[in-house]
């Protein structure tokens, strides 16, 4: 059997996409691309490079056999890994992106053809189980699970929820079985890929309200102090709390976050980052808790470390910066929890959230814009904001939170044109 063309591979993703009823827009917005790029890809016109590929893949249940005699394309392997001729690594390499990552979409997701345009998929389906029963992978090369854990970052800050559940269960396996092979520093960078696999994992099932955010949490931070390293450790900490304050431990959460802020060297910058990521989500959670004073206090200090520490970026954090644009974010979130949104108004006005860095943070400025502008009874402006995230981060407008907001603006007294088409779309109104 020959290598299969360019054509043949575009072949292929077309029926797949057919198969489960995909539009090429509902491909390419998975895979972060346009729906005329899908169309060149499907004609072979535009050639993917491997690690593309796999994505493409892993989002339309491709088997790892119909792909097994694919082109690796030049510049597919990664830079940083020696001896590329070496043909170990290359198998390793394979298994990882084809193996691991496969076997994790069809744990996770299954195969399902169900129309995307029908009932939200849920991202975080089956990783509970996946949890305690990892897929078998083998030890990979540390710059390869860097490389991997990097992409499985910028899939979450794209907002493709989808296509991170699908890469999570690959990516935790192989980080496991890389750590338990490890010794001494190198067993402490593979902890450190391993707690921000577990990170990722918590941060997707906080999104989509799974029960399994307390366990991948919990072994997120395990792992993270095993690494010794306290970004990591931050990192972990920040979405265990959040685990703590969705059970309704607002109090014990504050004082976990506070505690670990801390302990952290003051006089580091990228620790003093991590310390004001820390304290927005303390203020956060004790105005959930209906504390309005350590909220406000807790908010303040955040303020204080982003003047002393205004170049330092925190770098590693999935999802917040230490910037002043996302500190303003949160005093809208204060606000909203605490009851008094009209105090909101006037940050929102003053935010530029076009310039915020990554459509994930845009998505939650512009929600916690529409839960202000719902609590002050503006149907319309709340619809403008729900607009705006849908434009920023499609997957994201059809989080379980977004669609109860959704919902009861499509019962609410006033008549807003547009609302139930867009409760159709995405998935707030049955159909």
């Amino acid at each position: 059997m020959g290598i299969p063309t360019a054509k043949d591979i575009g072949a292929l993703i077309r029926g797949a996409r057919c198969a489960r009823r995909l539009t090429q827009a509902q491909v390419g917005a998975a895979c972060g691309y346009s729906a005329s790029a899908v169309s060149r890809i499907e004609s072979g016109r535009l050639h993917l490079d491997y690690a593309r590929l796999m994505q493409f893949a892993a989002f339309l249940g491709i088997t790892p056999d119909r792909l097994a005699s694919a082109p690796v394309p030049t510049g597919a392997s990664v830079a940083t890994v020696k001896d590329q001729a070496d043909e170990e690594d290359a198998v390793r390499r394979r298994e990882l992106l084809t193996g691991a990552l496969a076997a994790g979409a069809t744990t996770a997701l299954g195969t399902s053809t169900a129309s995307a345009a029908s009932a939200p998929v849920d991202p975080a389906a089956g990783l509970e189980e996946v949890l305690f029963r990892l897929p078998s992978a083998a030890p990979v090369p540390l710059a390869l699970l860097t490389q991997e854990t990097a992409r499985a970052r910028a899939t979450f800050r794209a907002t493709q929820y989808t296509m991170l559940g699908r890469l999570l269960p690959g990516l935790l396996a192989a980080a496991s079985a890389t750590r338990d092979a490890a010794t001494g520093h190198e067993r402490e960078k593979a902890n450190v890929a391993l707690a921000r696999g577990y990170v990722l994992t918590a941060e997707l099932a906080l999104k989509q309200h799974d029960d399994a955010a307390w366990v991948a949490a919990d072994r997120a931070l395990a792992a993270a102090r095993a690494s010794g390293h306290p970004v990591p450790i931050g990192e972990s900490s920040r979405v265990l709390a959040i685990t703590m304050r969705r059970s309704g431990r607002c109090p014990a959460a504050v004082r976990f976050l506070t505690d670990e802020a801390r302990d952290l060297d003051a006089r580091e910058a990228q620790t003093g980052a991590v310390r004001t990521t820390l304290m927005l989500t303390a203020a956060y959670t004790a105005a959930n808790g209906g504390d309005r004073t350590a909220a406000m206090a807790l908010l303040d200090a955040a303020d204080e470390e982003i003047d002393r520490w205004r170049a330092a970026t925190p770098s590693g954090l999935f999802t917040v910066d230490a910037t002043r644009a996302h500190a303003d974010v949160y005093r809208i979130g204060v606000h909203n929890a605490l009851g008094t949104p009209d105090e909101g108004v006037a940050i929102a006005a003053g935010l530029d959230i076009d310039r915020m860095p990554t459509a994930e943070r845009r998505a939650r400025a512009w929600t916690d814009t529409a839960r202000m502008w719902h609590a002050l009874g503006e149907d319309r402006k709340t619809f403008s904001a729900l607009r705006s995230i849908e434009q920023e981060a499609p997957q994201e407008v059809r989080r379980p939170a977004l669609r109860a907001l959704t919902s009861d603006l499509l019962f609410s007294s006033a008549r807003v044109q547009g609302v139930r088409e867009f409760a159709a779309r995405t998935g707030a109104l049955s159909t």
